[in-house]
Formats: structure tokens, C-alpha cells, sequence
């Protein structure tokens, strides 16, 4: 018996070092060169002090990445299978920020555990991808087709962006909402249902501004123009791309940036964090930054493409489009292409909560990489 069991144990550790073996270090080196231009932005957001923002998202980038080792090495069938369990506690999670959330700048989107604040939205939008996968994973094409095979999934994000949107927090809830419509995507859904959406939500958009808050109105109307209000609701964006003109080819420099340190530029720590990495390190450091931002977004399509299952596709597909519109949105807004509102840029931003899920994110999909050829199960009839 003891001779079994330590045979058990070797086999063990020999099979995670063969997962150890099995994961893309180089794309770990590049969220490694992601998280250090951030501690950079930060150190220089803190005046060159470590101790205002840097240390922390050091501390953070390193915690994350334990965590995300740890669940690359967990078998994918196991996620697979508490994958509506780990949905089923975001949506928890969100009720409880509405009972009993801390309120911050007008809205009720943290919880507090411990000494640490927890924003469920952002955990919610990993959970979704991996209820959403575990439903259409095993579906024919057949079941894809028939509408009512679609009803639960489309409550399933309905729900999530309905809680969102209470606390209220917009530009969540939309991106959660088009990580949801990407992922029927990705399943085979046809596209004349989101044509058919789509102009639902066009006949319903006069309605839905009614009713949105004051200031997510005057964002809008901001957006379409800023001098309107210069030192009100345009201030933000318009001072904001004073910043992004001023740094140049190759940028002030660093520590340099006078938008971000004479504290014109607002919220450069999180939401407008890139304005700040283009004013002091100019056009050449905003493009490198993009750059590796997207590759980034291109190892996760690249990982859809090699899996051998659907779950594994499916699952890096939504990770990705995530990831994807988590740097779309926080770009566009910082540059006057869409309206200003609180999405940061991942790995880059100041934030734990931001930081914390991204990295879960990576943990599932290295999963699914070192997972690629595992046997998920026959297709649902």
C-alpha cells in the first residue's frame, strides 16, 4: 500500500512537470513586459514614489501570477465541470454588492473582504465565458439552430448586465453584454438573429437614454462635443488629448509629462493611464505599448485555433474578445473615439480587482493550451 501510494505520488509530480513543461512561457514573459510597463506608468503616476502605486501592482502582478499558474495546471474537465458553479457565485457575488456594496463616486460596485475591496463585475465576466462555454461545448449545430436551446444562455448574460447596470456601471455591463454576443458567436449561432437584435436594440436606444443617469447623459453629449462644457463633463477627454498631442514622436520623457504631473490630466493611475505612458514616452512608447497589448489578443485566438475540443475554443475565444475589449474600450474613450467612461487598461491600470480576474483568465486559458488534446466528451444530440 505505501509502495502504491508513493508510486501515485511520483506520477503526480511527474504529471504536473510535464504541465509545467507544456506552458508558453515566452507569452508568460510577455504579460510579464505588459505588467512592467504599467509598474513603470505607475511609478511615474506616483511622482517617482513606489510606495503610491507601483509597489502595489507589483504585489498584485505577482500574486495574480501564482494564481494563474495554479489554475494552468488544473485539468480542464474539472473546470469544465464546475464551471456553472463558479457563474452561479458571480451572480451571488453581484446581489451582494447590491445589499450591502460600498458605495464610491456615486455607485455601489465593491464589496470588501478583509482589507481587500472586490468589484464582482469584473469576476463576472470571466464566469460568464466559462458558463456560456459549458453550455454550447458539446451542442450540435441542431440544437445551435433551435431558439429554444438559446433561452437559457441569453438569461445567463441578461442577468449579470441587468445586476450591472444597478449599481450602475454602463460601461461594464455593455462589455459584459458583447463578451456574451461574441461567445453565441463562436458557437455557430446564425447571424440573422443578431441582425434581429440588433434592430431591437436600435428601436429601443431612445428609450434606454431616457433612462440613463445624469452624468452617463452627459457623457454622451460630451463625447459629440467636448467644448460644450471645458471645465465641466468635457474637461476630462479634452485635457486628455491635450496630453496624448504634447508627448510627440518620442515623448516628454520620464517623469516629464506635464498634463500628469501639474495634475490636469485626471484619474491617471487607472482610466487614463495610456494618455499618460503617450505623453511621456511619445507615439513610439503608445504603439509598443498597443502592440504588445495585442499580441496578448492574438496568443488567445491562437490558442482557440490549436484546441482540440470545443470547450478549449470556445473558452479562449471569449477570454480573448474579453481581453480584447477590455483595451479597445479604456483606448477609444482616452482618445475622444467613444464616451468617457471607467473601463481601465488590463495589467497596466492601477486596481486589484481588474488585475486579480485578468490573470484568472490566463490561468484558464493556459489550461486549455496545456489541455489542448483532452477528450471532453461526445456532442449532445
Amino acid at each position: 500500500m505505501i509502495f502504491e501510494r508513493r508510486l501515485l505520488a511520483r506520477d503526480r509530480g511527474a504529471g504536473i512537470l510535464e504541465k509545467l513543461w507544456q506552458i508558453p512561457w515566452t507569452f508568460v514573459l510577455l504579460l510579464c513586459g505588459v505588467a512592467a510597463i504599467g509598474y513603470v506608468a505607475l511609478l511615474s503616476a506616483g511622482s517617482g514614489n513606489p510606495d503610491t502605486y507601483a509597489q502595489k501592482h507589483a504585489i498584485r502582478f505577482g500574486f495574480g501570477l501564482v494564481v494563474m499558474l495554479g489554475i494552468a495546471l488544473v485539468d480542464i474537465r474539472v473546470i469544465a465541470r464546475f464551471a456553472w458553479v463558479a457563474y452561479l457565485g458571480g451572480i451571488g457575488l453581484l446581489v451582494l454588492v447590491l445589499l450591502h456594496g460600498t458605495v464610491g463616486k456615486g455607485a455601489q460596485r465593491w464589496i470588501d473582504v478583509g482589507p481587500v475591496q472586490l468589484q464582482p463585475s469584473e469576476l463576472m465576466k470571466i464566469v460568464l465565458v466559462l458558463g456560456l462555454t459549458a453550455w454550447f461545448h458539446r451542442a450540435s449545430w441542431q440544437r445551435i439552430g433551435n431558439p429554444l436551446f438559446l433561452i437559457p444562455p441569453a438569461l445567463a448574460v441578461l442577468v449579470p448586465v441587468g445586476l450591472i447596470l444597478k449599481q450602475p456601471n454602463l460601461g461594464t455591463a455593455l462589455i459584459t453584454a458583447a463578451v456574451g454576443a461574441a461567445m453565441f458567436w463562436a458557437a455557430g449561432v446564425r447571424w440573422w438573429k443578431f441582425a434581429g437584435i440588433g434592430a431591437i436594440a436600435a428601436a429601443a436606444a431612445p428609450f434606454a437614454y431616457d433612462s440613463l443617469h445624469d452624468y452617463q447623459r452627459a457623457r454622451i453629449t460630451t463625447f459629440l462635443d467636448p467644448e460644450s462644457d471645458p471645465l465641466g463633463a468635457g474637461y476630462n477627454i479634452i485635457q486628455s488629448k491635450i496630453a496624448l498631442g504634447s508627448g510627440g514622436l518620442w515623448g516628454k520623457g520620464f517623469l516629464q509629462g506635464t498634463q500628469g504631473h501639474l495634475n490636469f490630466l485626471p484619474e491617471k493611475q487607472t482610466d487614463f493611464i495610456f494618455t499618460m505612458i503617450a505623453e511621456e514616452f511619445g507615439l513610439v512608447g503608445a504603439l509598443t505599448t498597443l502592440g504588445m497589448l495585442l499580441l496578448v489578443v492574438a496568443f488567445c485566438y491562437v490558442v482557440a485555433f490549436r484546441s482540440r475540443h470545443q470547450f478549449g475554443r470556445l473558452l479562449a475565444v471569449g477570454l480573448g474578445t474579453n481581453y480584447f475589449l477590455y483595451v479597445f474600450v479604456n483606448v477609444a474613450m482616452v482618445t475622444g473615439s467613444i464616451p468617457v467612461g471607467g473601463v481601465p487598461l488590463p495589467l497596466i491600470s492601477h486596481g486589484g480587482s481588474a488585475m486579480l480576474t485578468v490573470m484568472m483568465g490566463f490561468g484558464l486559458l493556459l489550461s486549455a493550451h496545456v489541455h489542448r488534446d483532452a477528450e471532453m466528451g461526445p456532442m449532445r444530440e
